[in-house]
């Protein structure tokens, strides 16, 4: 009887390769596939680390690679096979950004290819790898940029941002008088998020100075310590979250605005996954307000009821349009939050395939919905409540231009001073520039998420 064939685990590169082609073929979310894999190949540390980087630089730099590529093989990227071209983009990657010598490089790429049932362009991924091995990072950058006029072209090459993103990041930075920055912000983009955790209120212990590296803004933000968070026994036990320190703001922003009142009724409306539903489920815990979530994805709508179990199970969880919810509800909230669908081009540190995934004609039918949701929201808010209408984008169309053109069409409602309300939670002062009424985040200045929060009152 022959022996069975041992069942080899997953090479670092080879689980980069799959999130990676996942990505480009399926619109997979990297951030929701990557650990799961990396969990259950058992890898150590060091390959853990490495398949990690492998992957978020791969998707981070595409756009960058996909040019260096079609320079080095005289080829379209459209004319290259989709698993041949996944495999050439970690290759470059490795080549140009990790410091892998160009033999490991060109010969582990090779291999992969051939693991992945392309053995037949093992030779083009061979001759296209030395190529781009001829150069550094900084000469193909030099070659890339050749005859290229346009500052913003420029800065997308150089950084790895679709250009018609770093004219709307200058356009928005230019808003608070603080263009100056875009460099700076196109470089924080690339640099992988620490990890941020929030206690949430009445159910975990405060962030100590003493034990624990604090966020610097949020009161229950603190900073994770190497490794796995979800070893952490509170993490493990729902009532530590991992969340980044601008979505705790856009909810704490609400949540205390003003004293609550028991009693109050307060809203998500656009609740999936859950993250600052449970904040706000811990913070109406606490007050004594009754909270219902909204999300309108069926499959998210589940994943918000699992992310408010541990703090109350028997929070409303409904699954519907977020822009009818007046047609489910006699009653008016005392506070809303809309955390509207988003380019989100302010969390391209931790998302980082977004930049590709989206483009400049997404924007208005988003702006659209984002009004329509921010219109749905005031319809349903109690007079003298408040509704924070919040985006993980900086995108003015997404943002300003939103608010304004939502209350430029009613008389019953008006911005609140959203920095004057921040200033009295954060535990250091904000620096959020010359935005008026409104709060914007930013990576290289706040390292959080770019997350816009206007804070709107319903007139009494």
């Amino acid at each position: 009887m022959s022996p069975r064939p041992v069942s080899r685990p997953p090479s670092a590169r080879r689980i980069a390769f799959d999130v990676v082609h996942a990505v480009s073929t399926d619109d997979a979310y990297a951030n929701l596939l990557l650990p799961g894999r990396l969990r259950s190949a058992r890898l150590s540390a060091a390959d853990v680390g490495f398949a990690t980087e492998l992957t978020y630089g791969t998707l981070r730099g595409r756009g960058f690679y996909d040019a260096v590529i079609a320079a080095a093989t005289g080829r379209a990227v459209d004319r290259i096979d989709p698993p041949v071209l996944d495999v050439l983009r970690i290759g470059v990657h490795q080549l140009l950004a990790m410091g892998t010598p160009p033999h490991a490089a060109v010969d582990e790429s090779v291999r992969l290819t051939r693991q992945v049932g392309a053995a037949r362009a093992s030779g083009f991924v061979n001759a296209a790898l030395r190529r781009v091995s001829e150069r550094d990072l900084e000469g193909w950058r030099s070659t890339l940029s050749r005859g290229v006029d346009d500052p913003d072209a420029m800065l997308a090459i150089r950084h790895a941002h679709p250009d018609w993103v770093v004219r709307a990041l200058r356009d928005a930075l230019a808003a608070e008088g603080r263009e100056h920055e875009l460099e700076s912000l196109l470089a924080a983009d690339n640099l992988p998020p620490r990890v941020t955790l929030v206690a949430l209120p009445g159910l975990a212990d405060e962030p100590s100075d003493e034990r624990e590296e604090r966020t610097a803004f949020s009161p229950l933000g603190l900073r994770a310590p190497a490794g796995n968070p979800a070893a952490d026994p509170d993490v493990a036990a729902g009532v530590r979250r991992v969340q980044d320190e601008g979505s705790q703001l856009a909810a704490l922003a609400l949540s205390r605005s003003r004293p609550a009142r028991p009693g109050e009724r307060w809203l998500d409306l656009c609740a999936g996954p859950g993250g600052k539903a449970a904040l706000l489920a811990a913070e109406a815990r606490a007050a004594g307000a009754a909270l219902t979530a909204n999300e309108a994805v069926p499959a998210r709508a589940e994943l918000v009821r699992r992310a408010l179990a541990p703090i109350d199970a028997t929070i409303r969880v409904r699954a519907g349009d977020g822009r009818s919810i007046a047609d489910d509800t006699d009653a008016l909230f005392d506070r809303v939050l809309v955390d509207a669908p988003c380019t989100g081009l302010g969390a391209l540190r931790r998302r980082p395939e977004a930049r590709w995934r989206k483009t400049a004609a997404d924007v208005a039918p988003l702006a659209a919905l984002q009004a329509e949701l921010l219109t749905a929201a005031l319809d349903v808010t109690a007079p003298g409540g408040i509704v924070a209408y919040v985006t993980c984008s900086p995108h003015l169309a997404e943002t300003r231009d939103v608010v304004d053109a939502v209350l430029s069409a009613r008389d019953d409602a008006e911005t609140i001073d959203t920095p004057a309300v921040l200033s009295a939670i954060t535990r250091t002062p904000l620096d959020l520039g010359a935005r008026g009424d409104a709060a914007q985040l930013w990576p290289h200045r706040h390292l959080s998420d770019a997350m816009f929060i206007q804070l709107i009152g319903r007139r009494p």
